[in-house]
């Protein structure tokens, strides 16, 4: 099905986008996203993308447009990165709300300052409580197809939530890998035009959108959204089936479990770092160390039931962030593993790791080191430290 070309993430996200075939692109230039919205300008410009590009000022312009093109029934694409993402936020906001769907590519940055254009999830991370749905990926395979399947979980009837893909930024969006592309007849077949029912905008009809709210009509809308985002799991394991069915590659849906199973001590990790997370497995089984690794890849809403029900039974974890939560001394993804544990009433011993920071590299000897640790922490209710990866 389809070919295999070598490309970048940032093709791969805008090739996904073009497949979904989006009515609007409208996007402002930032690092390191800025090649998806320039290959797509250009397929548009060849004629091999029926699409309408707005060139827009500002971010905040960018999400701005979308919104209007959305609310008048349209499948839209947008691409940012940190200060981007940052810039706009309050449309970026008033999108999910609105519960309003589509898809947004971030390749992901760390933010501002110290000064910085290099990799880290600071920036999706600090916009996880705006109502989006998050997925983060391994690879620029998985950025493709995480593109598509994304429109489809966002335009779903019990959903109507946009969705963030969010991929490492330099280590996936510039880097080339082996990508197959579908053939535009399969994506066709797989998602269909998106056909909007639950906002009906006609002129003849005039009405106002978002006026002024009362409490109690915005405790419905919040119970609303909250429900749809838990609602998010079963649909993106059921469509993580369903794309695999059709092009061979299953995801795992919201979490990936790599020998996991029978598994004593286990790695907790997101985005493109898994990659060395699984090498360093294979490794120490090698040595007979019961290894494996969890990949996180919806970050939003957090899997609390899958991810507790993997780890449950282990003797230790260790979760490895590529971003602080400033006010704690540890990452984003340590607190929800360790909240959805206890929310379920299991105790686990825990490690929390902060690395790749601004680009640091998280290598394969890190990851060793980090499962050498696990394997001398003992099963109980002892915390540890947070551990920094540094050289």
């Amino acid at each position: 099905m389809g070919k295999t070309i070598a490309i970048t993430g940032n093709t791969a996200a805008a090739l996904g986008a073009a497949l979904s075939r989006p009515k609007v692109i409208a996007a402002y230039p930032i690092t390191p996203q800025s090649s998806v919205v320039e290959y797509a300008a250009s397929m548009i410009a060849d004629g091999k993308l029926q699409s309408s590009m707005v060139q827009v000022e500002s971010e905040h312009s960018a999400m701005s447009v979308v919104q209007g093109a959305a609310m008048a029934g349209a499948r839209t694409f947008t691409a940012t990165s940190a200060q981007g993402l940052a810039l706009m936020y309050e449309p970026y906001f008033r999108m999910s709300t609105l519960r309003l769907p589509m898809v947004m590519a971030v390749a992901g940055r760390e933010m501002t300052a110290p000064e910085t254009i290099w990799s880290g999830h600071q920036d999706t991370i600090s916009v996880r409580d705006a109502g989006w749905i998050q997925i983060y990926v391994e690879n620029n395979q998985e950025t493709l197809d995480m593109i598509i399947q994304g429109y489809k979980l966002a335009e779903h009837k019990d959903i109507l939530i946009p969705v963030n893909v969010c991929y490492d930024g330099f280590y996936i969006s510039h880097l080339y890998e082996g990508v197959n592309i579908p053939e535009q007849s399969e994506v066709d077949a797989f998602l269909p035009p998106y056909k909007q029912e639950h906002v009906i905008l006609d002129p003849e009809k005039p009405m106002a959108v978002d006026p002024m709210t009362p409490g109690n009509l915005v405790m419905k809308y919040r119970k609303s959204h909250l429900d749809a985002m838990q609602r998010a799991f079963d649909v993106l394991d059921k469509i993580d089936q369903e794309f695999g069915d059709k092009f061979g590659r299953y995801y795992g849906g919201t979490v990936e479990k790599y020998k996991c199973d029978d598994a004593d001590i286990v790695l907790v990790a997101m985005g493109a770092m898994s990659g060395t997370a699984k090498a360093a497995v294979d490794e120490k089984r090698a040595q007979g160390v019961k290894a494996g690794l969890l990949k996180i890849r919806m970050m939003r809403p957090f899997p609390n039931r899958q991810v507790a029900e993997v780890l449950a039974d282990k003797k230790a974890y260790a979760v490895i962030d590529k971003n602080v939560v400033f006010g704690w001394p540890n990452g984003a993804v340590y607190m929800e593993t360790k909240a959805a544990l206890n929310q379920l009433g299991y105790r686990v011993a825990s490690l929390p790791v902060v690395g790749g920071l601004g680009g640091a590299d998280i290598s394969l000897d890190h990851m060793i080191n980090v499962i050498e640790k696990l394997e001398k922490m003992n099963k109980g209710d002892k915390e540890q430290e947070c551990y920094w990866l540094e050289d």
